[in-house]
Parts: structure tokens; sequence; C-alpha cells
């Protein structure tokens, strides 16, 4: 058996990218401490999420993957592999990005595909879905909407991917909210495409999540971490923190596979489009 523990983060990020690299190095200190070879931490968590979704309010400082930002979270991760969310720059453009990094370098990028509500006011949107080589397995990222669409993580699976990370700063209800996060329709739904994201394609599936507000957002943590099954190994519920697991990912996903096969039962010429 090879076993890898993996961890998924609930944590608060904001616009001061000092303090969010603080934050960033002692929760990478503690992964350490405890044996987590593959992180995955939130959407946004280099600069924060945005303040208003007109794209009017003070939008998060915009990084180049091969900039100095992105080779300070290298360095800090060591020999870990982590994934982070990031506004990154491209010429004129602006991208809601997540970066995988370990090894001494940039291991994949994936900039978001699917823009809820009027994100599209800020950023520009993501062309396509693909599963990248790391030194844990072949990993595939997606960011927070992009989950709410079953074509995503499915296009990754086919891709070869055995773990898909999914990076969010997914907020709770903007209309009749619960004051209890746990109660929330949205938390109900973030936690339900988790794991039927993970069953339907069996894989291996982290999810991080932003925690506390950001302007009148309230995100619902929840972060965790989905065996192939489905099944949920760890979560830190509505409350900020780590979820840490342990798994055999190429047994677990052999075991998933073997009788009922989702992607080897597929039916394309039946689905149309």
């Amino acid at each position: 058996m090879s076993m890898l523990r993996m961890a998924a983060v609930a944590e608060a990020f904001d616009r001061d990218l000092e303090c969010d690299f603080e934050r960033i190095e002692k929760i990478i200190v503690g992964a350490r401490a405890d044996g987590v070879q593959l992180l995955a931490l939130p959407e946004a968590c280099l600069g924060g999420y945005l303040a208003d979704l007109d794209g009017a309010a003070e939008q998060p400082p915009a990084l180049h993957v091969d900039g100095p930002e992105i080779a300070r979270l290298i360095e800090l991760a060591g020999d870990m592999i982590v994934c982070a969310g990031y506004c990154e720059a491209d010429g004129e453009r602006r991208y809601n990005s997540v970066v995988c990094v370990g090894d001494g370098r940039v291991l994949g990028n994936h900039r978001k595909v699917h823009q809820p509500l009027r994100e599209g006011a800020s950023y520009a949107s993501g062309e396509s879905f693909t599963a990248f080589d790391t030194p844990v397995g072949r990993i595939g990222m997606l960011i927070c909407y992009d989950k709410a669409f079953p074509e995503s993580a499915r296009a990754l699976a086919l891709d070869g991917a055995q773990i898909i990370v999914c990076v969010s700063a997914w907020p709770g209800s903007r209309t009749n909210a619960p004051d209890d996060l746990a109660e929330d329709r949205w938390t109900r739904r973030f936690d339900l495409f988790d794991r039927a994201r993970a069953l339907e394609n069996q894989v291996a599936w982290l999810s991080a999540n932003q925690s506390g507000t950001f302007g009148t957002l309230r995100f619902v943590c929840s972060a965790k971490v989905v065996d192939p099954g489905g099944e949920i190994l760890a979560t830190t519920g509505v409350a900020p923190g780590m979820a840490v697991a342990d798994m055999d990912v190429a047994a677990a996903l052999e075991a998933a596979r073997r009788s009922m096969g989702h992607l080897r039962d597929r039916r394309p010429d039946t689905y149309g489009s």
C-alpha cells in the first residue's frame, strides 16, 4: 500500500497579500508537522475574493503564474504539493485561477470556466479542463461553480485524474439565510456536489473553501476529503480548520471501479450533446 495524506483547508483570506502569506505559511508548517503530502487551500487565498459582484469595488491583486508571489508559494511548499487560488494576470485579462506547486515548480494551473452571477464583470473565463502529473498522482483542478457542472469533473476524470482538487469561495444563501450555516441550503448543495462528483467519477476529491465573511458574503467552510465511493473521510464542518485523511489512492480507485466502473461503462454514443 502507498498511503497519501491529504488535507483540505477552510480559512479566511483577504486583500492583504502579506497577511495571506503569513496564514499560508502557518498552515503549511502545521500540515507538514502532521505529515500532509497534498494540501488544498481555498479559492482566492492569495489576495481575497471579490468584494462585490459588479466589478466596482477594490479588486484582488493580479499575479503572474511565473511571478514572485507564486515563486514564494513554491518555496513555502517545499516537498509538499500545494494547490492555491489566486487572481491571474495575462496581459490585460484577469482570470480566477488555481495553481498547483511542488517539487520546486509549477505543476499545473486552471482558470475558472464557469462564472456565477456577475463574476464575469471582473474575470475572463477559462476554456479547458486538463489533468496533470505530480509526484503524488495525476491531479485535476476545479474552482467553485465549476463543480456544479458534471462535465467539468468528468472531463478531468477522462483525462486520467486520480485526484480532483476543488477550491472554492462558496457562500451561504443570500436570501432567507438561517443563522446556523449547518442548516443553510447552500451548505447542503456544496456538500452534495462534492460527494456526487467524487462518486460519479470514482476519484479522490479534495474540497477547500473560504471561511468567515467578505463583503456581504458568508462562507460555508465545509472543507473535506471524499473517497471514490462518495464517502466523506474528513471534514471541518461549518468551521475553519483543516480536514486530513489518509488514502491509498490507486487501491481506492481500483476497488471502486472493479465491478461498476463508471468511466469504463459509459455509452457516449447515446448521450448526444
